[in-house]
C-alpha cells in the first residue's frame, strides 16, 4: 500500500504542476499584451516538440512493438492524425468570436485557452497512468518520469491560464481551468491502479499517444501561435516558439 501510495503522490505531483505555469499566467497585468504573446508562443514551441519529438516517438515504439514496425509506424500515423481531426471536428461545431457581438477577441481567446485545456487533460490521464505505472515497476524511474512531466506541465499551464485571464481578467477561473487540467494526471493512476495492464497495454498506449500529439500540434498550430500572433511581433513569437522547443529539450535531456 505504501508503493501505491508514493506511485499516486507522484503523479499528483507532476499533475499539480500546471497550477505553477497557471499561476505564472496570471502574475504580470494584464496590459502586457508583450507577455501574453510570448507565453503563447512558448507554450505553442512546447507543445509541438513534445508532439513530435516525445509523444509521437513513444506511440509509435508501443505500436511496433505490438504490430511491427512497418505497421506500427503507419497506425502512428494515422491515430496522429486522428487525434487532429478531432478536434478539427469540435472546433467546426464550437461557436467562434465571430458569432458573439458583445465580446470581440476576448471570446476568442477564452476559447483559446479552453480548447488548450481539454488537449492537456487529455494528454495528462495516460501520463498519469504510464506514471503511476512505472513508479510501481521502479520508484527511481517513476521519479524521473514525474519530474520530466512536471516540467513539461508548467509550460502547459500557461497555454491554459495566460489566455483565460487576458480574455476574462478573472485570475480565478485562469488558476481553476489550470489546475483542472492537471488533476487528470491522478485520475490516470486511479485507472491504472484499478485496471493496471489489463485492458491499457501496448496498443492503447501507442493509440491515445499518437492522438494526442495530433490534438496538440492542431492546439499550437490553430490556436496558440495565431492568437500570440495578435499580441506581439513576428520576431517575439519565433523567439518565444524556439524557447519552450529548447526548455523543453534540455528538460528531456537532463532528467
Amino acid at each position: 500500500m505504501s508503493d501505491v501510495l508514493f506511485a499516486f503522490l507522484l503523479t499528483l505531483f507532476a499533475g499539480l504542476s500546471t497550477s505553477i505555469g497557471g499561476a505564472i499566467g496570471v502574475l504580470a497585468k494584464r496590459s502586457n499584451l508583450k507577455f501574453l504573446a510570448l507565453c503563447l508562443s512558448f507554450s505553442a514551441g512546447v507543445m509541438l516538440f513534445i508532439s513530435f519529438v516525445e509523444i509521437f516517438d513513444k506511440a509509435k515504439e508501443s505500436l511496433s512493438d505490438a504490430y511491427g514496425y512497418d505497421r506500427g509506424f503507419l497506425f502512428t500515423i494515422i491515430a496522429f492524425f486522428a487525434g487532429v481531426l478531432l478536434l478539427v471536428l469540435i472546433d467546426r461545431f464550437i461557436p467562434h468570436h465571430e458569432d458573439r457581438t458583445d465580446k470581440g477577441d476576448t471570446s476568442d481567446l477564452k476559447r483559446t485557452g479552453v480548447t488548450a485545456a481539454l488537449a492537456v487533460a487529455i494528454h495528462n490521464f495516460p501520463e498519469g497512468l504510464v506514471t503511476f505505472m512505472a513508479a510501481m515497476y521502479d520508484p527511481a524511474l517513476g521519479v524521473a518520469i514525474a519530474l520530466a512531466i512536471a516540467m513539461h506541465n508548467i509550460p502547459e499551464g500557461i497555454a491554459v491560464s495566460a489566455p483565460i485571464y487576458y480574455a476574462t481578467g478573472s485570475k480565478k477561473k485562469a488558476l481553476l481551468f489550470s489546475a483542472a487540467s492537471g488533476l487528470t494526471e491522478p485520475l490516470g493512476a486511479l485507472a491504472g491502479y484499478v485496471l493496471l495492464s489489463q485492458i491499457f497495454g501496448e496498443r492503447f498506449f501507442g493509440f491515445t499517444f499518437a492522438a494526442v500529439g495530433g490534438m496538440m500540434v492542431f492546439v499550437a498550430l490553430h490556436q496558440l501561435l495565431p492568437a500570440a500572433n495578435k499580441y506581439g511581433d513576428h520576431h517575439l513569437i519565433i523567439k518565444g516558439c524556439l524557447s519552450g522547443m529548447v526548455v523543453i529539450a534540455l528538460t528531456l535531456l537532463v532528467l
